[in-house]
């Protein structure tokens, strides 16, 4: 006999891609922004980054965000795949692929009337973040120690 489980039908949520970077100085601290006002989830933190355009990799629109949103430039082999958020807000599904990167041309200036700042990583885990960047903070603040660049 055969054993029919049902399971309750939901309607699908839309799947937004967004990216979104660890910019990492010299002495290994960690750039982050506070969300404006007027925006989503206002004064909380995150990494920067945003959506990924149709006909972009998540590499071109991270490196487009960071020009538009900090007036800094990657270099074009600098960003490395670190880790990804899957996280479901009530009206959508978020998707982030998180990248490390550890070059790049130009002062951070920020360019939408967000705050930023640099912080240890040892100290990511004090930081408000926005709900789909707690987990990715946890996980560099695990992998990334104090004063290095480089990941266990």
């Amino acid at each position: 006999m055969d054993i029919l489980i049902s399971m309750p039908i939901t309607e699908a949520k839309p799947l937004m891609l967004v990216v979104a970077g660890a910019v990492l100085d010299r002495d290994g601290r960690v750039l982050i922004a506070q969300r404006p006002e007027g925006k989503s989830h206002a004064g909380l933190w995150e990494f920067p980054g945003g959506k990924v355009e149709d006909g972009e990799t998540p590499e071109q629109a991270l490196t487009r965000e960071l020009r538009e949103e900090l007036l800094i430039e990657p270099c074009d082999h600098c960003l490395q795949p670190f880790s990804f958020a899957s996280f479901d807000y009530p009206d959508m599904h978020l998707l982030m692929p998180l990248f490390l990167c550890r070059e790049w041309d130009g002062i951070a200036r920020p360019q939408d009337g967000q705050a930023i700042k640099w912080v240890w990583p040892s100290k990511l885990n004090d930081v408000n973040w926005v709900p789909a960047d707690v987990d990715l903070a946890a996980e560099l603040s695990h992998r990334l120690k104090d004063g290095t660049r480089y990941v266990d």
